[in-house]
């Protein structure tokens, strides 16, 4: 599929910086920019991608929301279809078996929080601004919103910014919980890729299993949650990876991973 507001980049890191590219509406997610998201996620090729870092084109936005335009005149099985486009195109992004982290600058409201969510990591520029405000639009996030940002931030602080529809700066979402680092716009790449570069130092498999434990064991029990990890723990020790990095570190040495 050839995209028309996606750009991908990869390095020679094995790093794809992946753009989301419609700065005239400030990279608004409409269908088309879905469909490219899903189609991007389905088709993408693990033997020369490592990771991806995600960002919005421009210094205004990172994706300032779902397409309104688009939205209004939908009838109730049309909007269905719509947040189920953008939903399953999220949850194949979560479940990428490669870590992922959004390079959040500008604007990341409605669909473009929930964008950023569907990240394992958040890096926000010190203009970025967040909020859930479908409320004042008279209805409530359609691309797992109300699903995310409870597991990131707690119930109550997820109600606050759901029930009032209100933007927070930044800082204030570093204070909650919702990025994991504030940073000057310039600065923002580099920061993304020092955290990636660190690691992508690790043993992939190893970091793969602990994606998978943290994002299955949302829906579990503490039983259940505890047990899936230590099946993937055990899974670890079928890997070279594991055992080179062992062995590195018992003769102390620096381990050169390998995937494998």
């Amino acid at each position: 599929m050839e995209y028309k507001f996606l750009k991908s980049e990869v390095r020679e890191d094995g790093i794809c910086v992946l753009t989301v590219s419609a700065p005239k509406s400030l990279n608004a997610l409409c269908s088309a920019i879905l469909s490219e998201i899903d189609d991007f996620v389905t088709n993408i090729d693990l033997k020369t991608i490592k990771a991806i870092i995600l960002t919005g084109d421009g210094e205004k936005a990172f994706v300032a929301g779902a397409d309104i335009a688009e939205m209004k005149d939908l009838d109730d099985a049309a909007a269905l279809q719509f947040a189920a486009l953008g939903a399953n195109a999220f949850k194949k992004l979560e479940d990428l078996n490669i870590p992922t982290i959004a390079a959040v600058n500008g604007f990341a409201l409605g669909g473009g929080c929930e964008l950023a969510m569907a990240c394992d990591i958040r890096i926000a520029s010190s203009n970025a601004k967040f909020g859930q405000p479908e409320v004042t639009l008279g209805i409530i996030p359609g691309f797992s919103g109300t699903y995310r940002l409870p597991k990131l931030v707690g119930p109550a602080i997820a109600k606050e910014l759901i029930y009032t529809g209100k933007m927070i700066d930044a800082q204030e979402a570093y204070r909650i919980g919702l990025v994991n680092m504030v940073c000057e716009q310039a600065e923002l790449m580099d920061k993304a890729l020092e955290m990636m570069h660190k690691i992508l130092r690790n043993a992939p498999c190893a970091v793969a299993a602990a994606k998978r434990c943290i994002n299955d064991n949302y829906d579990m029990t503490a039983k259940e949650a505890i047990a899936l990890e230590n099946v993937y723990f055990s899974r670890c020790f079928a890997t070279e990876d594991q055992k080179h990095g062992m062995t590195a570190f018992l003769n102390k040495e620096k381990p050169q991973f390998k995937g494998v």
